[in-house]
């Protein structure tokens, strides 16, 4: 068994207590979390609480996590669209509407499950089961280049680029509206949403460092083609970033509106760019998918 203590902070006051465990325990759903309460393995200042109380600021929260189960990951025969590969690793063109790695109650379809079957189960184990060789991750409803390690050391060496801020990673996206500004640099802390703790958001309390660059492409009647460069790799960051200046990503049905004919947001991974293991800087460039250009189409 596994013991987490969590200090409920301003962020988290007035939170009812499952829905702030379910945006700090991100691989959970909500059900999970709900039967830790039923099962009495959650204290709320060392006593039993209902998966209902509201949180107060200082509140100590002691969770009793059960033994993680065997879960038996299937390799799958799902087509990918693999852009590169060696002994160390791949990159991946991620189709729109395709999950990266299973969660709990959705452990066929992913992205994984493809990957296992592709590499004979040869990707590397640093974050487990359920992610074996995924390094970064895109959002089910971005498109995109994905780069997987198939041993620890290329993961170890291809993190340790994210960590310094010395991956490339560009996306291009259509946003609402005119930008003011033809290019320039969003510098806002993400931290979880007060509100909603399965969302993220602009917040100076219990957040970090985030840094998005962007520039306008092309401009049309109430729209703009942008290319946004990463310097740091938070959950959702293009998606929270282009919400917080005003000018939201087309199709974002959690921090937008739904766009008629699209299914989420019109984003996608276009290019990667990292030194190899082996000490080669190699980039990759992927073309716009179809969904996008249809997009861009309608609004032209």
């Amino acid at each position: 068994m596994k013991t987490l203590e969590l200090s409920v902070d301003t962020d988290g006051e007035g939170c009812r207590a499952d829905k702030f465990l379910s945006g700090c325990l991100e691989d959970m759903t909500r059900s999970s979390v709900q039967k830790l309460f039923e099962s009495e393995n959650v204290l709320i200042n060392l006593k039993k609480a209902a998966k209902n109380t509201k949180l107060k600021v200082g509140d100590m929260i002691t969770v009793t996590l059960p033994e993680p189960e065997e879960l038996d990951i299937k390799p799958q025969n799902i087509p990918l669209d693999i852009v590169y590969q060696d002994e160390e690793l791949l990159v991946v063109n991620k189709p729109k509407g395709m999950v990266v790695h299973p969660a709990p109650g959705n452990y066929d379809g992913t992205l994984v499950n493809a990957l296992m079957y592709h590499c004979k189960g040869k990707l590397s184990s640093i974050n487990g089961v359920i992610r074996p060789g995924i390094v970064h991750r895109i959002d089910k409803n971005t498109s995109g280049l994905l780069m997987v390690a198939k041993t620890d050391r290329a993961h170890s060496f291809l993190s340790e680029q994210i960590k310094e801020h010395s991956f490339k990673r560009e996306y291009i996206a259509v946003c609402v509206g005119k930008f003011k500004e033809s290019s320039g640099t969003i510098n806002a802390p993400i931290g979880r949403s007060k509100t909603d703790r399965k969302k993220m958001c602009v917040t100076y309390v219990n957040s970090r460092e985030a840094v998005t660059h962007y520039e306008v492409i092309e401009e049309y009647n109430g729209y703009s083609l942008v290319k946004f460069s990463l310097e740091t790799g938070r959950t959702h960051q293009i998606r929270v970033h282009s919400k917080y200046i005003g000018h939201p990503v087309l199709g974002d049905d959690v921090y937008s509106k739904p766009f008629k004919g699209l299914e989420g947001q019109c984003l996608h991974a276009k290019l990667l760019g990292f030194i190899h293991p082996n000490g080669s800087y190699m980039e990759f460039d992927s073309e716009l998918p179809e969904y996008f250009i249809k997009v861009l189409k309608r609004i032209r």
